[in-house]
């Protein structure tokens, strides 16, 4: 069995709305350590390799919704099997080239530490790079959302954005979500759980298609 296989088995599986493992890091930006962030959201995503060109394209796209991000109270941290040197040149080839400034820490995880704590390696895809894996993590260091891309595909910002919206908005107001959903547009009321209560549900003025499926605005 290789040394990634072996790190793989041992790896613990992330699961959603259980807390995500701690580290410390070096990045752009100086050290940090994940439970700093507690109180705040963080968005920790990973990509491939820097002077790529997807990854260039999903840079500056993150930068056109940061700002968004830290209305919401969300630190966006990024993430690459590349050294401080190489981020800190791409990054500055970004800002010669594109006049972009990336506002954001970026890991410099050479030796996988947290790509391996996070399951951002994929040894079917690549052993030496990580895909790109989006980690919504909650004020309290829990794992709300995760999702995973190829290498060769871009990530959404709008979605991203919308499942920061959505999980923010299901936390305040104790409501789920429908498909597509989008900020401003109706909530799911939760199911009834007893005969009494669906007996009840149609007739408290809610938007509902049957006594499970009911919709409210807020």
């Amino acid at each position: 069995m290789s040394k990634m296989e072996k790190s793989e088995e041992q790896r613990p599986l992330l699961r959603l709305n259980e807390p995500v493992p701690d580290f410390e890091a070096t990045t752009t930006q100086g050290k940090i350590k994940l439970s700093n962030y507690k109180g705040k959201w963080v968005i920790l995503f990973s990509h491939p390799a820097d002077f790529t060109p997807v990854c260039t394209t999903e840079f500056l796209a993150f930068t056109t919704i940061y700002d968004d991000l830290v209305k919401r109270n969300v630190q966006l941290i990024g993430l690459s099997i590349d050294s401080v040197y190489s981020h800190i040149a791409w990054i500055r080839r970004i800002k010669e080239k594109m006049d972009v400034d990336i506002p954001f820490p970026v890991i410099a995880d050479l030796d996988m530490k947290v790509a391996t704590l996070f399951g951002m390696i994929h040894p079917a895809a690549s052993t030496t790079t990580a895909v790109r894996c989006v980690f919504f993590i909650d004020p309290d260091q829990k794992l709300r959302a995760m999702i995973y891309y190829p290498l060769n595909v871009g990530r959404n910002m709008q979605e991203i954005l919308r499942i920061v919206d959505a999980l923010q908005t299901a936390d305040k107001n104790s409501c789920a979500l429908p498909a597509n959903w989008s900020p401003g547009e109706a909530v799911i009321v939760p199911a009834p759980t007893t005969q009494a209560e669906a007996e009840k549900r149609t007739k408290e003025g809610y938007e509902c298609v049957d006594w499970f499926l009911c919709k409210k605005k807020l």
